[in-house]
């Protein structure tokens, strides 16, 4: 039992991993690049929406992306990813750093600019995953181009598609060649100085799109695709596999009599393993294809509450508790092997399922929508980092008011292996 010990003693030690601003670091000048960006462990990233709303209808202004960038800078978050182009977001969004850099020559923030891809006849009942929505596709693309030309000192990637590979999207998947279209089009206007030699592009993709799942995803394309990416962007998310593929989850035979806070450790433990065994099978498969390229997390999160498949009917995987050891983990290992880790994600965005506020997509932020940070970030609060920072008229204060005691009354045991509920 002392290894798990061991591992709830770290896993409990957020002091390492808090994210706190290096002051040197923030206070320069200097242009750097994508490669310099995503290798270096003092460049936090993260996945951001700035959606207050129930509806997409209503988009955040320049005055609240700005706020929210604030709250991020404090936090040492230095670039974000986004993920369309058509919606005012994303061009607010490079006005609101712009606008903070002239204010402050010292503030940086970077952005992995998405460009969202959909199959011919997405969101239909007739998706035709072996075509494209060619128009859209063409605009979402040619919108990532002016932007990267009109900020290139912000935008240092571009990500041609999310999840746009992976077969269970139904709604809108394409093949690969669509993706590899796309990216050969952006390299070839790097070539030809039409786009920054230094951006990166890439496409940002579950880990069984990038070859780490079954041989289905195995084509010649992919292949392809491999070569002509500057970088690989890989999603993992261990919290949706307690459901679908529990093998990891619950406890163990032998932890029955471990003290509540050491089964969650193991359990989460666990999961971190498998997400870094997905990261692996995308490494260890492209290796296998004979291509040396970077590989960085594009996504991976954990939601602090669930009314679904992952809450107390189901996995018990949901609490803000494992959210913040999830943050840590991750940040941990990442931080320790150069990898870029795009967290999913900022803040919640309650749009994703707004018929069930309740639902596990609605709370996947480490702050709330009003501004409160989540347990996972409680310790930056206790830091003052935050002093003086507002979300929509909010000062950014804990959950639960800080009272650990009362958020872990709201904690769920994993439960014992073979006695999970719901699983397939």
């Amino acid at each position: 039992m002392k290894s798990v010990a061991a591992l709830l003693a770290l896993t409990l030690s957020f002091s390492c991993d808090t994210g706190q601003p290096d002051q040197n670091n923030s206070q320069t000048t200097k242009e750097v690049t994508a490669k310099e960006i995503l290798e270096n462990p003092d460049y936090l990233a993260i996945s951001y929406g700035g959606y207050r709303d129930k509806s997409r209808d209503i988009q955040p202004t320049v005055a609240q992306l700005k706020e929210d960038m604030k709250i991020l800078y404090a936090m040492n978050i230095r670039i974000l990813r986004t993920y369309n182009t058509k919606l005012a977001e994303a061009a607010n969004l490079l006005k609101a750093i712009h606008e903070l850099k002239q204010e402050n020559p010292a503030f940086e923030m970077y952005v992995m600019l998405g460009a969202w891809i959909d199959c011919a006849k997405a969101w239909t009942n007739h998706p035709n995953h072996d075509g494209e929505d060619a128009e859209a596709n063409a605009a979402e693309i040619q919108r990532a181009i002016d932007m990267a030309n009109q900020h290139p000192d912000i935008v240092k990637i571009i990500a041609v598609g999310n999840e746009a590979m992976v077969k269970w999207a139904a709604s809108y998947f394409v093949q690969p060649w669509v993706i590899l279209k796309y990216v050969n089009q952006l390299q070839e206007l790097k070539k030809t100085g039409k786009l920054p030699k230094d951006l990166w592009i890439t496409s940002s993709d579950n880990f069984a799109s990038w070859g780490g799942g079954g041989a289905e995803y195995h084509v010649e394309d992919l292949t392809k695709l491999f070569k002509a990416v500057d970088y690989v962007s890989m999603h993992t998310y261990p919290m949706h596999d307690t459901h679908y593929n529990p093998d990891f989850w619950g406890n163990f035979e032998g932890e029955e009599n471990l003290p509540d806070s050491a089964k969650i450790a193991a359990a989460m433990t666990r999961a971190r393993d498998y997400a870094i065994s997905q990261y692996q099978s995308v490494v260890d498969y492209m290796q296998s294809l004979g291509v040396e390229k970077p590989v960085h997390i594009g996504e991976t999160g954990w939601a602090s509450s669930s009314d679904g498949l992952y809450g107390p009917e189901g996995s018990k995987a949901c609490d803000e508790y494992k959210e913040g050891l999830y943050y840590h983990m991750l940040r941990k290992w990442t931080r320790e092997n150069k990898i870029a880790c795009f967290y999913f994600e900022a803040f919640d965005e309650i749009w994703k399922d707004a018929a069930n506020p309740a639902g596990s997509e609605n709370h996947f932020g480490i702050f709330t929508i009003d501004g409160q940070a989540k347990y996972a970030i409680w310790d930056l609060v206790d830091k003052g980092i935050f002093e003086g920072l507002t979300r929509d008229g909010n000062t950014i204060g804990k959950t639960y008011g800080g009272d650990k005691e009362a958020m872990m009354k709201d904690v769920m045991l994993p439960p014992m292996k073979g006695q999970m509920v719901g699983a397939d």
